[in-house]
């Protein structure tokens, strides 16, 4: 089964929202020029409201690899995704500072994008159209990549269905589709998640 992502949480609602729809990650995105930016004790705060049974994800840019390590290390997080212009080297630093899973996202234009992804050392890798538009890439890219991803870029309730028949996903990351006014829409957030899991 396809898992599923909800990104951008950044209220008690969201939390409860997803705590009654069960996806198996959830998101907070600690790049100060994101909409959906949260600070880590907010984001602490409402880690210790999510189910214990979803697992929490920290969005990075280009963060210093002591602050991603020091939010992994102390619970605020279970995972970091990394955005920005990370780089192997920056995968070996964090990785002196922490045994949590390392999550790197690429973003995908054309078929050569895809060869960094392939060999990146990240324990997964994320394959996106850009940085939180709601726009999809041509997935046709992706026929005959081997490594399991997660699908990010563009997905709602209406294209996901196609896109786990299609690109056969490990996981599925939204965040805009699942929005009405810049907010997290339950509505939204359950459509979504019967789309995936039906």
């Amino acid at each position: 089964m396809t898992k599923i992502k909800f990104c951008g949480m950044r209220r008690i609602e969201d939390i409860q929202a997803a705590n009654k729809l069960k996806p198996d990650f959830i998101g907070f995105v600690f790049a100060p020029k994101s909409r959906r930016f949260i600070v880590p004790e907010e984001a602490a705060n409402l880690k210790t409201v999510l189910d214990p049974d979803i697992t929490a994800v920290g969005v990075f840019v280009d963060e210093p690899a002591e602050n991603v390590a020091r939010l992994l290390n102390n619970g605020t997080i279970d995972i970091a995704q990394l955005h920005g212009s990370e780089d192997e080297a920056y995968l070996a630093r964090l990785r002196r500072f922490t045994n949590k899973l390392l999550v790197r996202a690429f973003r995908i234009h054309e078929k050569a994008d895809l060869a960094a992804a392939e060999t990146c050392t990240a324990d997964g890798i994320l394959l996106d159209a850009g940085s939180g538009d709601g726009v999809t890439f041509d997935w046709e890219l992706l026929s005959g990549f081997k490594r399991p991803y997660t699908l990010a870029g563009g997905l709602n309730a209406g294209n996901v269905k196609d896109a786990v028949l299609r690109c056969r996903p490990y996981a599925v990351d939204v965040s805009s589709g699942i929005e009405t006014n810049g907010f997290k829409d339950e509505a939204k957030m359950a459509a979504f998640i019967k789309a995936v899991r039906g």
